[in-house]
């Protein structure tokens, strides 16, 4: 194991605060401050978020799959315009740094599916994003662990937001997202938007991508089966909107 690695393993994934962790979150962030932006998530698909949403303000948001509370993260431009929600990461030392930055919010680390118990981890290594609860997705893991799970009705109704609208709700869990779905009463709760990354499988140029794939999908037919519509496309998202939205 490489120096490096040996430190972050012993400093930086440790629960315990610690000065060396202070001083990455904090060049972490001035790291990201050092480029001004106006987006903050891939492919800038928050704009085209917090624009269908403009008429909102101090909304409510779940991320499931968050990984970094602002580098390329699909609710921080909301969180700036003062929306607060529920953060979940598999990962400890994501959910860390949300804790660290992102105080009004819950922050949560466990795996979201659609039962409540135990799921195996498919890990690479701490922090990648690639870390799936997927089977399918997670062949190439380079070990095997246990990690509690459990469904987002249930994380929601042990919140603060138990009696609250929804408005926005990101999924990025890696193969899982149809999963997540299944544990999250879309009837009750009705998001009014749903971003949730799409996993192809011809992993290659994104012009080479066929919608029909994304149609034929679980993910799609559930999503349409309760009542939302997919309005957007970017590269591996999907937006869907509640048929039932209006401004």
């Amino acid at each position: 194991m490489k120096i490096e690695e040996k430190i972050k393993n012993k400093y930086l994934y440790s629960k315990k605060k610690n000065v060396f962790k202070f001083f990455y979150f904090y060049f972490q962030f001035l790291k990201a401050k050092m480029k001004p932006r106006l987006a903050y998530s891939h492919w800038g698909v928050d704009l085209i978020i917090i624009k269908l949403l403009n008429s909102k303000n101090n909304g409510i948001y779940i991320d499931v799959g968050c990984h970094h509370p602002f580098l390329n993260n699909h609710t921080y431009l909301l969180y700036k315009s003062g929306w607060k929600g529920i953060n979940i990461d598999i990962d400890y030392s994501s959910i860390d740094m949300f804790n660290f930055f992102r105080k009004n919010d819950e922050n949560i680390q466990v795996a979201i599916t659609d039962h409540i118990g135990e799921v195996d981890l498919f890990f690479h290594h701490n922090r990648a994003a690639k870390n799936t609860i997927s089977k399918e997705f997670g062949s190439n893991a380079k070990e095997i662990k246990k990690i509690n799970s459990n469904t987002l009705d249930n994380i929601i109704e042990n919140s603060k937001f138990k009696d609250t609208q929804i408005d926005f709700v990101s999924i990025d869990v890696e193969g899982n997202e149809i999963n997540v779905l299944k544990g999250f009463n879309l009837k009750k709760y009705k998001p009014k938007l749903i971003l949730l990354e799409f996993i192809f499988s011809n992993q290659k140029e994104f012009y080479e991508k066929n919608i029909k794939e994304i149609m034929d999908s679980d993910v799609y037919k559930f999503l349409i089966n309760n009542e939302y519509k997919l309005i957007n496309w970017n590269h591996d998202d999907l937006l869907f909107m509640s048929t039932n939205y209006s401004k």
